[in-house]
């Protein structure tokens, strides 16, 4: 019989968001700074207030309200009427030095030997159902939100006409949901349910005072909303879509706009948002596993990230080159000491004839060296790589080369640094695998 999946994500403007963005741009200016650095940051963002607290050893001086200030106006907090914009919210910083305890287990003279930050397991996940090796239906629920995004930032469609202006009317926080219907072989075979919550302007203004004014304004709004949530985001979603996924999509699809109604107060103002609350958004939408520690804000020395980054490196190259058509690796680390506890692979059964899990995690172990400066060094993680990742997932990204530019008050220049985003997503191992297992 068939069953019904279901995950979500939410927008760069969603609380939560808006805390690991900040976290994990704090992470990056100190990175490009002194990629020795060790940063463990988490950040509350609420009314018109942003605490940001942690721990960090490093050589390099960080502006960081300034820092903050920037990020939260490119996210879109820009507006007084949002009640938490980046020009006048107030920023306060609690940021101590390292525990030297913590220190003396994780930093050693050799790189190679640096022990783990923390105990713990961490797992990777791939699947071949999309073309980035991603559960489909966590990746239609970033894709719906990254291009509600653009359609906020071009501010050409879903908008309305205000004293001669057109203005969109999406503000920052959103959040997707999406059902894929699978059938016996855990295969998609239509799109059931899509929902869809974006906070907005008030754009129709009731007549007159009265609660039967204000109820019919509020009903005309939404309508708006859910029609071009029908006939302009989900159209230009659709079209960027493979062929094979958009043959998903039918005349049954169940649709759910805005249903609470009206959503004007939105952001941390009507949200408190901390750093590491969406770890499932994260990574696999509720596929596979996620481990006991969130992402954004740690440097890779924590191999709360580092770790996970491996597995998913791993886990993608292997059912890629054919190992299996799913595959789940964990590891797992006690604080202080380098080589992992343990490698676990389960492949759903799913695996290639003649091919056991347990084979798999031998190879594994033959293969890749998950010692944690060994993952550094593999997937370039030194690096400022990281404020990219703190939206729309840390997975199924696009694995590209950029320029970032840091500017400071306190640099006489600014800094340019050229850097690989999103390396565990490369591929590049697959023809290694395929001779490992005989495949051709």
């Amino acid at each position: 019989m068939s069953y019904l999946f279901t995950s979500e994500s939410v927008s760069e403007g969603h609380p939560d968001k808006v805390a690991d963005q900040i976290s994990d741009t704090l992470l990056d200016e100190f990175l490009a700074r002194d990629s020795e650095s060790h940063v463990a940051v988490e950040t509350l963002c609420t009314t018109g207030q942003v605490v940001v607290a942690g721990e960090v050893s490093s050589r390099a001086y960080v502006d960081i309200h300034t820092s903050v200030r920037d990020l939260i106006k490119k996210i879109g907090y820009n507006r007084g009427a949002y009640r938490f914009d980046g020009d006048s919210l107030g920023i306060l910083s609690a940021i101590h030095e390292q525990s030297s305890d913590i220190d003396r287990g994780v930093s050693r003279g050799e790189r190679l030997e640096q022990g783990a930050g923390d105990q713990g397991m961490m797992f990777g996940y791939a699947v071949d159902e999309t073309d980035n090796y991603m559960p489909l239906t966590l990746d239609l629920s970033h894709l719906i939100l990254r291009e509600l995004a653009e359609i906020r930032r071009e501010g050409k469609e879903m908008s309305y006409y205000r004293k001669g202006k057109l203005k969109t009317y999406l503000r920052p926080d959103a959040k997707s949901q999406v059902t894929v219907e699978y059938d016996d072989n855990r295969i998609p075979v239509r799109v059931n349910t899509i929902v869809v919550s974006t906070s907005h302007d008030e754009f129709i203004l009731p007549l007159d005072e009265t609660e039967q004014a204000q109820k019919r304004a509020d009903e005309e709004m939404l309508k708006v909303i859910r029609e071009d949530v029908e006939n302009v985001l989900l159209p230009r979603v659709i079209a960027k879509l493979p062929e094979k996924v958009r043959a998903l999509f039918d005349d049954k699809l169940i649709l759910h706009v805005n249903p609470t109604g009206k959503f004007v107060l939105g952001g941390p103002h009507a949200d408190t948002g901390l750093t590491g609350r969406k770890i499932i958004v994260d990574t696999y939408g509720g596929r596979g596993a996620h481990g006991g520690g969130a992402f954004s804000g740690k440097d890779p020395s924590k191999v709360d990230r580092s770790a996970a980054y491996a597995c998913r490196y791993i886990a993608k190259n292997m059912v890629a080159a054919g190992v299996a058509r799913e595959m789940l690796v964990q590891v797992s680390y006690a604080i202080g000491v380098a080589e992992p506890v343990n490698i676990f692979v389960d492949t759903y059964g799913t695996a290639r004839e003649g091919v056991s899990d347990a084979m798999i995690a031998d190879k594994i172990k033959e293969m890749f060296d998950l010692r944690p400066g060994a993952i550094e060094e593999m997937l370039k993680l030194r690096n400022p790589i990281y404020r990219e990742t703190a939206a729309y997932g840390h997975m199924g990204r696009e694995p590209r080369t950029v320029v970032k530019k840091f500017e400071s008050r306190y640099d006489s220049v600014p800094l340019e640094r050229e850097v690989e985003l999103f390396t565990w997503e490369k591929t590049d191992r697959v023809d290694e695998v395929k001779k490992a297992f005989g495949i051709a």
